[in-house]
């Protein structure tokens, strides 16, 4: 019995030293982040983060102890093979989760979760953001962890698991052992209270990143792996007939739109720029040196300077510009053929209304599901890089922007008329590989980014002024807006309203007005009605509200991971749900930001459970 005993403890004490030390490498891998914070918040970092520690130990002990039961009947070496295979397995997948994470973080913000494996179904693109040298040095940190780890196991833990000796008693041993079999359930979730442990219960300091380190990686992503998706709302915060109230009244706008087109039958054209950010864009505000033809655009047309994505991904974004649907914070309804395709769709109205519709993408259209949600919008041409000669692969996504812009220009010199085009660009996701000499000096990944949005920049200038030679451009309405912010520094919180601010400008020969700026805040999920409302037609997308609208109320509301911002004229609110509590909270009227917000976000999540 005791040297049974004195396995079981060691290989948990094996499991510990293995999560502190995951921790400890995540905290060091943040390198602007980790040495900004004092011994005792690391302190209480690690003191906190041992509760999902524990709770994953009392998961990997699950076999052993099971295996206990019959080792104590047949005694012999089977047990040690047994766990020997079991705990190489668990080291090099548990490995490559911490590795995976500390890279993640730097570009996503939270912590990983079971999300990054459902990209791989298509993994030339789910690995498309690493360059050549970045895979190498991922994989040598795998090996370097779990070579570190399976010889402390060998040689410290291994000799507790050789023959224990026969055992006279058996039967009481059997269910001494089968009663800390079933104790497991304590450290599994968390102690004996009512709810299980969840990665909110290591959340202790008003500084995000104390919250996130404590964080067990391994946790979140067998947590998420195995959960079912919610039946009911997480985000129930009070009535729901009020809630829904409050939301209804935000989207009116009583006395009806202006009208900025100078026809209700233009063509349209919806460039989605990648990672373009506010904070790259000079009449934004931003660094006027990176975007230079898209600054000289937005004296030609109607520039919305309170703009903001309505998420952090591609996925989220698409739904909330295409089909008026804002973007949740854990769950992504692209992943969902029923539910994104009972959305109503801009693309689907336009159809219907006559127009020749295309979706233009020069990467791979199974990724992240696009395929399913795309031919569910409706779109009558669909053309990806499958289109491309294979010599044009020439980036990891797929084609660099130019050929795309190439390829459209090409296609547009005989185009049916009224056309609906909708261009999705790649060159400015990470890892910032682009065909051009370098323009801002530097390796980090800042000026990397900033490299690849000048590129893309530039070839949507080459094609914009081709177009405006173009008997067609006189009657077309371009929309440029950005599909999401590129976080591209370990300073910037996941949270933070400043990677959500994006540029959206309508341009073309059919805006009648000029060097118009629209100052009202809203995000990508007004795009839908506000469009449809321009060009005379009538659709209900239930979250959007008319920019153009002059009694439309002027907010913005965005997720990401963990929460929500909901953003007015004169207050910022941002809420955390798995803290319970805002992070930001600011300005005049902030508490009717918080009550319009979750009000918002509870409505939202309630209509995404029904469909």
């Amino acid at each position: 019995m005791k040297k049974r005993l004195i396995a079981l403890a060691a290989y948990s004490v094996f499991w510990l030293v293995f999560f502190f030390f995951a921790r400890l490498w995540f905290i060091l891998s943040q390198h602007e982040l980790s040495f900004s914070n004092s011994l005792s918040d690391l302190f209480m970092t690690f003191f906190h983060g041992l509760k999902l520690d524990i709770s994953t130990t009392g998961y990997f002990m699950a076999v052993p102890t099971l295996l206990v039961l019959p080792w104590i009947w047949f005694d012999g070496g089977w047990y040690r093979k047994i766990i020997k295979l079991y705990t190489i397995l668990l080291v090099i997948l548990s490995s490559v989760i911490v590795v995976s994470d500390s890279t993640l973080y730097a570009y996503w913000g939270f912590r990983m979760d079971y999300t990054p494996f459902l990209y791989l179904k298509t993994p030339a693109e789910a690995a498309a953001s690493v360059t050549t040298l970045q895979a190498i040095g991922f994989f040598l940190k795998i090996i370097f962890i779990s070579a570190i780890f399976l010889l402390f196991y060998k040689l410290l833990i291994e000799r507790y698991l050789v023959n224990a000796g026969k055992v006279k008693r058996k039967l009481p041993l059997t269910l001494f052992f089968t009663l800390i079999l079933g104790s497991l359930i304590i450290p599994v979730r968390g102690g004996f209270g009512i709810a299980p442990i969840n990665a909110g219960s290591v959340y202790f300091s008003p500084k995000m990143f104390l919250n996130h380190s404590a964080v067990n990686a391994v946790w979140n992503v067998g947590t998420t792996a195995f959960t079912s998706k919610p039946v009911s709302n997480p985000y129930n915060f009070g009535d729901q007939e009020k809630a829904g109230k409050l939301v209804g009244s935000l989207l009116e706008y009583p006395e009806g739109t202006v009208m900025h087109l100078n026809n209700q039958q233009p063509n349209i054209l919806m460039l989605v720029m990648e990672s373009f950010s506010g904070y790259v864009t000079g009449p934004l505000g931003g660094d006027s040196l990176v975007t230079p033809n898209l600054n000289r655009y937005c004296n030609e047309g109607i520039l919305f300077t309170n703009f903001y994505a309505s998420g952090t991904r591609t996925d989220k974004a698409m739904p909330a510009i295409l089909n008026g649907y804002p973007a949740q914070p854990a769950q992504s309804i692209i992943k969902e053929p029923k539910k994104s395709q009972s959305l109503p769709s801009i693309v689907r109205i336009l159809s219907d209304k006559g127009y020749n519709s295309s979706f233009w993408y020069g990467g791979e259209i199974n990724f992240a599901n696009f395929n399913s949600f795309v031919i569910g919008s409706g779109f009558q041409n669909i053309i990806t890089k499958d289109n491309f000669d294979p010599s044009d692969f020439n980036a990891k996504w797929g084609v660099h922007d130019h050929v795309l812009f190439t390829a459209l220009r090409d296609s547009m010199k005989n185009v049916r008329e009224p056309f609906l085009n909708v261009v999705l660009t790649l060159s400015s996701h990470e890892p910032f590989d682009v065909p051009m000499k370098t323009r801002f000096s530097g390796t980090d990944n800042i000026t990397k980014y900033k490299n690849s949005v000048y590129y893309a920049d530039s070839t949507l200038g080459v094609f914009i002024d081709w177009a405006k030679t173009c008997g067609w451009w006189e009657n077309t309405l371009v929309i440029i807006v950005a599909d999401h912010c590129g976080r591209v520094s370990e300073t910037q919180p996941a949270h933070s309203p400043m990677l959500f601010k994006i540029p959206m400008l309508w341009t073309g020969g059919a805006v009648k007005d000029r060097g118009l700026k629209i100052e009202k805040f809203g995000d990508q999920t007004d795009i839908a009605v506000t469009l449809i409302n321009q060009l005379g037609y009538s659709a209900a997308f239930p979250f959007g509200k008319d920019l153009f609208a002059e009694n439309s109320h002027s907010y913005a509301f965005y997720t990401y991971n963990e929460g929500f911002g909901f953003l007015t004229d004169t207050s910022i609110y941002v809420y955390d749900h798995k803290l319970k509590s805002h992070l930001i909270m600011e300005g005049k009227g902030a508490s009717y930001a918080e009550t319009a917000g979750k009000s918002y976000l509870q409505t939202l999540f309630d209509d995404y459970l029904k469909r």
